[in-house]
């Protein structure tokens, strides 16, 4: 494993970091209080490459490799967590999945708009009843005499369904076949039958837009079936494994950003005439915080290198991404949970953005695969047992 960036995967951290400075940090705050999705910023982010960053050139993207993605998904996390929700989505869950399984015509039509930051993408898995069962889906699409589907059902926690154009729906088709009935469609939210619940009250990521969705008799026609019928199952396990890398690369800027604002905190403050960060119990915190910090970015490279190595030669990332999923996520809540405890009062306060570190970064050990979800995984793949 090399540990030294190339230039191109250098170039778009620095762009990433340029707009995370410049337009995404100073309306952090007010996103955050208003709940006011950041469309303008993540326009600016599309233009840039960022909503597509894995994207061949030929379907709007920047053509990328994964370890990119990790760096510049990293940089918007730190300078606001709902911002990169929305662009993880969009990238990860999104674009990943359509590049693996779509047709040309799919690719066309749904990645491009995309990746150019034209258009919002969502993932619809998670119903009312299924969370983390994700086979005991109650959505269903009947198949008709001309190849097309009739889908009922509703889908819940959709990230960006308030704003999303497009979005990866799975729904059961053959309920008898369990997980194996399960098929991906591509959904068209302008299209008659598509119904938004109210949007989420967030404890966290309260930019990032998060509703309930409804179909009621919408029609989705033989081309927009994604991938094969029945497959659905399989592509949403391979994607959230992509996903997952994702989260943990947010968990990371969250980290981040909370260590930082932390370690020039110890510094400046005294207490009983010396700089806080001179107490041994301080220095304890600051030595372990830093070292999760480091430890979740390798493990995430990692499986960001992975990932790109399974592209090449087949296989799976599975194990790798719910390593630093799982890794990076509980240190984001641990490390921001040291951060507001080291601030004392201030930590507490609405007036830094401790708190809101605090709070952004639960979420990261929930959704995309809980923490106990995460584990199960890691120790059915060593074991081979189920």
């Amino acid at each position: 494993m090399h540990f030294q960036y190339t230039e191109e995967q250098l170039m778009i951290q620095d762009v990433a970091r340029r707009i995370a400075a410049e337009k995404i940090a100073p309306s952090a705050e007010h996103h955050d209080q208003t709940g006011e999705f950041p469309l303008e910023n993540i326009r600016i982010l599309g233009e840039n490459g960022l909503m597509g960053i894995e994207v061949p050139a030929e379907y709007g993207g920047a053509g990328m490799d994964p370890i990119s993605y990790v760096l510049a998904m990293v940089e918007v996390a730190k300078a606001d967590a709902a911002h990169s929700t929305i662009m993880s989505v969009n990238n990860s869950l999104f674009c990943n999945g359509i590049l693996k399984f779509g047709s040309e015509a799919q690719k066309q039509k749904y990645v491009r708009a995309i990746a150019e930051g034209k258009e919002i993408g969502a993932f619809a898995l998670t119903e009312p009843q299924s969370g983390s069962d994700a086979t005991a889906m109650r959505c269903k699409a009947v198949k008709q005499d001309d190849g097309s589907f009739i889908i009922n059902g509703k889908k819940s926690w959709i990230t960006s369904g308030p704003v999303a154009r497009y979005i990866v729906l799975f729904a059961m088709t053959d309920a008898s076949k369990g997980a194996r009935g399960i098929t991906a469609f591509m959904i068209d939210t302008s299209k008659p039958g598509f119904h938004r619940g109210k949007t989420e009250p967030k404890l966290g990521i309260r930019a990032s837009a998060t509703c309930e969705i409804e179909f009621t008799d919408y029609r989705v026609e033989a081309e927009d079936v994604l991938g094969q019928e029945g497959e659905g199952f399989k592509i949403a396990m391979g994607v959230l494994d992509a996903g997952r890398i994702g989260i943990a690369s947010q968990a990371i800027g969250i980290s981040m950003a909370a260590y930082e604002a932390t370690l020039d905190y110890v510094k400046e403050r005294k207490a009983f005439g010396a700089p806080i960060g001179s107490f041994q119990m301080t220095q304890a915190k600051i030595a372990d915080m830093k070292c999760k910090l480091d430890a979740s970015l390798l493990l995430t490279l990692r499986a960001a290198w992975a990932k790109g190595e399974t592209e090449k030669n087949g296989g799976r990332f599975s194990t790798e991404a719910a390593v630093a999923k799982l890794t990076a996520s509980e240190a984001a809540m641990w490390i921001s949970h040291q951060a507001v405890q080291i601030h004392g009062g201030m930590g507490y306060s609405k007036e830094m953005p401790l708190e809101r570190y605090f709070r952004d970064a639960k979420i990261t050990e929930i959704y995309e695969g809980t923490s106990e979800i995460q584990r199960l995984v890691i120790a059915r793949n060593e074991t081979g047992l189920r």
